[in-house]
């Protein structure tokens, strides 16, 4: 039987650097919650995606992201953006 263990992904952007954004943590079971977790304590935005969190627990961390996931991680980075300005609104 196969368990079904959460997963989960981070991804950070510098924009100083103007590089593609990296893989900053990766993980499933215990290390995806602690994830989830750090992102609740430090009201960063979760996106629920478990498409993209599969193809991004394939890469290294601190790994940049390869071009063909940039559409794909862009619309990660708006969502973040919008959730971001409605917290700033309220």
């Amino acid at each position: 039987m196969t368990e079904n263990r959460k997963k989960a992904a981070a991804l950070s952007y510098d924009s100083q650097k103007g590089t593609a954004p990296i893989v900053s943590a990766a993980g499933k079971g215990m290390r995806a919650e602690a994830i989830i977790q750090k992102a609740e304590e430090h009201n960063v935005p979760i996106m629920e995606d478990s498409s993209m969190v599969e193809i991004l627990a394939e890469l290294n961390i601190n790994e940049t992201i390869p071009e063909e996931l940039y559409q794909a991680v862009a619309e990660v980075f708006a969502f973040v953006y919008r959730v971001d300005r409605k917290l700033d609104k309220t």
